[in-house]
């Protein structure tokens, strides 16, 4: 009998990568050898032992068992999406609830906006480095992502001159990560304006992650749209990280900019249709996080905070290791002085391997595999911290010694 041919898959995959995810696979295999591993490379603060406020959890369950199970709207639920809107104008940046959308997760918000807004060939102006979901999405998409510097030399802020050297005709937006993942930044308020003054000034549309906007460790960043209501703003966020509530997939986008946005709008709403609605219960889960009582918040920073001290302070200490302090969320991005010859992958897979610490290499968020970057979440218990950086300090003077 002849070998049945093996379906080929589309084209439209061929350049998306997601390497935060991708390099599970080389875990998989480092555990299947009898190594545990700890994970370090996804931030979700349910794996660490944070737990969903608890009056999260019963307004699901309070909406299952009264029997919220149903469809709901496509855009979400009226009175939810008027609690998000009152959100965003509480923090300064006020929009009509039919402005608001109900999103599975900040993801799917990044997926609709950037699919109404990119045309084959299009470019849209990227961090490096950045958060890979979206270069992963324009490149499905057939759009470009064209990236700028941001600088670890200067808190990670953007290359504000980087930036307006990229702005061409095919350029439709710009994304904009603030607080920042992967790097812990938090932008000032002088770069904030520019950025939007750069938008403004060239007619393209800011998206606007601002999923860790209350995990800043001074105070909560503002959204970028209550900077000026005109200004052409797509921003997302969820209950994800600081509600501590991932795997529910509940969040929001909110466009601002008045009428020169409602055709984007329009366009986001019916790709929204296509997709019916977001999960029905965990949208109440948005209502009680958004309305309830938010006591855990100052709790958190502050566990944070703490966790963040400790990582600037050991990984700083670690010969041929340096790290810009995180201002915020639980990410940090070090740089390793890397043997001539080597790559960040070389140095993230080799201390997976020789000690069952997996992070993620900086390479897969943009940056030059040469320059030695990676990213590690410190969402562990200060003293696990203690002993993981421990750890990485024995692997990185032999990982350097061996060359």
């Amino acid at each position: 009998m002849r070998a049945p041919t093996p379906i080929a898959v589309g084209s439209r995959l061929r350049h998306f990568a997601y390497a935060i995810r991708n390099v599970v696979a080389e875990a998989k295999k480092v555990e299947e050898s009898g190594r545990p591993v700890t994970y370090l490379n996804i931030g979700d603060p349910v794996a660490f032992g944070f737990r969903t406020p608890p009056h999260l959890v019963d307004a699901v369950e309070r909406a299952m068992r009264d029997g919220a199970n149903g469809y709901t709207p496509a855009a979400g639920i009226w009175k939810i999406r008027e609690a998000v809107a009152a959100a965003y104008a509480a923090a300064g940046m006020p929009i009509a609830p039919d402005r608001v959308i109900l999103t599975s997760g900040t993801s799917e918000g990044i997926e609709l906006a950037l699919s109404v807004l990119v045309d084959t060939g299009d470019e849209v102006l990227v961090p490096v480095p950045t958060y890979p979901f979206y270069t992963a999405m324009l490149a499905k998409l057939g759009a470009r992502s064209v990236t700028y510097r941001t600088d670890p030399d200067n808190a990670w802020m953007p290359d504000l001159d980087h930036i307006e050297s990229l702005i061409g005709p095919a350029t439709r937006a710009i994304v904009i990560i603030d607080p920042n993942n992967p790097t812990g930044a938090v932008y000032s308020t002088e770069t904030r304006r520019a950025l939007v003054e750069l938008a403004e000034t060239h007619g393209i549309v800011i998206l606007a992650d601002e999923v860790y906007a209350d995990l800043a460790y001074d105070e909560p960043v503002p959204p970028i749209g209550a900077l000026d209501p005109d200004a052409p703003v797509i921003s997302f966020s969820s209950i994800s990280k600081t509600y501590q509530a991932p795997g529910w997939r509940a969040g929001w986008l909110g466009v601002s900019g008045g009428g020169r946005l409602d055709a984007v709008l329009s366009a986001i709403n019916e790709l929204a249709d296509g997709r019916l609605c977001s999960t029905g219960p965990m949208q109440f889960a948005i209502m009680a996080a958004l309305t309830g009582n938010d006591d855990h918040k100052a709790t958190f920073v502050h566990a944070l905070r703490e966790r963040a001290e400790v990582t600037t302070r050991r990984l700083n200490g670690i010969e041929g290791i340096s790290c810009v302090p995180p201002r915020a969320a639980f990410y940090a991005m070090p740089k390793v002085e890397l043997p001539p010859g080597r790559t960040d992958e070389d140095y993230v897979v080799g201390l997976l391997r020789a000690t069952g610490l997996l992070c993620v290499y900086g390479s897969g968020f943009g940056t030059a595999p040469g320059d030695g970057f990676f990213r590690i979440v410190f969402l562990a218990a200060p003293p696990e911290l203690e002993a993981i950086y421990d750890t990485i300090a024995a692997f990185t003077e032999r990982f350097r010694a061996r060359g």
